[in-house]
């Protein structure tokens, strides 16, 4: 399971021009699955994301985290995440997780992130063509990765 988070001022998910997720400082959480995923993937990679300290504290210095702050979060799925550019010019997909294997754990990801933050988070829609706008803070832009955790 791999993500790439983004600490945002604002983002904005819209889907045939309506708006399904907005919110204002916290992250936009960019999540991409393959089929060695399991809830082990999931629950280390929510305790990383809301537990990393991102977040600038009175003297500007990151030392809060998205828990610490009570911030908002916006999680969407992304397969091109896992994306191979190894041969030719055109990216494989072959590594992202089919839909019947990857919704059930997009949606494990979102409640159990829902439950480390102890509220509702937002999401975009699993496999909708969504545009998202951002206004990255900082810019903060941080990838991890359950099956290389370093």
């Amino acid at each position: 399971m791999k993500a790439v988070i983004q600490r945002v001022s604002k983002a904005v998910v819209t889907i045939d021009q309506k708006i399904v997720a907005n919110i204002n400082n916290g992250l936009l959480v960019l999540l991409g699955i393959v089929e060695e995923d399991t809830q082990e993937d999931i629950n280390w990679l929510v305790n990383k994301i809301a537990n990393c300290r991102i977040f600038s504290d009175e003297n500007q210095v990151m030392n809060y985290s998205l828990i610490d702050t009570k911030g908002d979060a916006i999680v969407v799925s992304q397969f091109t995440l896992h994306a191979s550019t190894k041969k030719g010019n055109r990216p494989s997909y072959i590594k992202a997780a089919k839909p019947d294997f990857a919704i059930p754990l997009y949606n494990q990801f979102v409640n159990t992130f829902e439950t480390v933050l102890g509220k509702s988070i937002q999401t975009g829609q699993f496999g909708a063509d969504m545009k998202i706008e951002l206004l990255n803070d900082g810019p903060v832009t941080i990838i991890i990765d359950s099956k290389n955790k370093e």
